[in-house]
């Protein structure tokens, strides 16, 4: 196939040879071409031949390239600022911070947008606004930590980082986990009772600690965030009120576990807000927290007419956490409460 570009210069190579101003080339055996000769057997013919003011074919415009979206990032307990750019999932973007700071990406417990502190508000989950600067939070000292449950609950909420690691996001004031006070907000969960869980996903953790019988000793081992020293000395507790989603500027970059990232618009007020009932019933029945877990149910349920379809359309995308139906329901209710604007 000839491009445009490579036919006009064939045009223009074929004008000037039948150009009568300009002398016929000599033959390798010195006799002159003739000017039936300078025509190639099955060659395109001169536009400008017999139109002199012919305009000859330019290239089609290219598309405009997409944008190179690079965000600026640091250890959260003090580094350089390095640039970060080509990262789809969550993984990947640790990945990128780690080559930048030649560390291993498992160093890496779970990053903050704007802020260096441990502070949940501001954690990095399923989406980045364009102009949102990364903090990474890396392995600090490791603390064994032994519990006895007096009640149920231990009073704590679990995420994790989306690449394997779970951590507490929420210490209840005056839980039983409250009275531990080596235990810390931020704290990466690595094992319980000698039995990694590295690699476990938030909801399996929450599930092995309210398995745990009440009575019975057990034990946390525990990794803290390294501090920077404004941070020495501090244990931060998630604020009570709901958590909302920190992103700055009107577009925000969607991170997916599967598939490329998008950058889309920011969430409506509807989608905003049935989002943090979401999340809020996602600790209550569960003992995690997820935005982009959250998010993703919403977007499940937002269109949907009834409760089944909604119940279908979340097995089709989140099957693997089996949420009871009483669950269900009050997610189902909690979005039409705030579609219908009675919350």
């Amino acid at each position: 196939m000839v491009s445009w570009s490579s036919r006009g210069d064939r045009h223009r190579r074929l004008s000037r040879k039948n150009s009568p101003t300009r002398p016929p080339s000599p033959m390798q055996n010195g006799d002159p071409m003739s000017p039936q000769e300078t025509k190639p057997s099955g060659a395109a013919e001169d536009p400008k031949a017999h139109n002199p003011n012919a305009v000859e074919p330019s290239a089609p415009p290219l598309p405009p390239p997409s944008p190179k979206l690079i965000f600026h990032t640091q250890l959260a307990h003090g580094s350089p600022t390095g640039r970060i750019h080509g990262f789809t999932n969550v993984k990947e973007l640790y990945a990128k911070i780690a080559e930048v700071f030649n560390i291993s990406p498992s160093e890496i417990l779970f990053c903050t947008l704007n802020s260096h502190k441990v502070d949940m508000q501001k954690l990095l989950g399923g989406q980045i606004g364009l102009e949102d600067f990364i903090f990474a939070h890396v392995r600090g000292e490791t603390k064994e930590v032994e519990v006895t449950k007096t009640e149920d609950a231990l009073g704590l909420t679990i995420t994790d980082n989306g690449a394997g690691y779970a951590f507490i996001k929420r210490i209840k004031e005056g839980s039983t986990i409250d009275r531990l006070k080596t235990v810390c907000v931020g704290d990466h969960i690595e094992a319980i009772n000698d039995q990694s869980i590295v690699g476990c996903r938030h909801y399996e953790v929450a599930k092995m600690l309210k398995e745990q019988p009440r009575g019975t000793p057990f034990t946390l081992r525990l990794v803290e965030p390294k501090k920077a020293f404004d941070m020495i000395g501090m244990r931060t507790k998630a604020p009570k009120s709901s958590e909302g989603k920190m992103v700055n500027g009107k577009e925000t970059l969607r991170l997916r576990s599967k598939g490329a990232a998008t950058v889309q618009e920011v969430q409506s007020e509807f989608e905003e807000e049935a989002t943090k009932k979401v999340d809020d019933l996602l600790e209550s029945y569960m003992g995690i927290r997820d935005l982009e877990l959250a998010t993703t149910i919403v977007e499940a349920g937002k269109d949907k007419k009834n409760p089944d379809d909604f119940a279908e359309a979340l097995d089709s995308v989140l099957g693997d956490f089996a949420f009871p139906d009483v669950f269900l329901f009050e997610v189902w209710g909690a979005i039409g409460d705030v579609k219908n604007g009675r919350i």
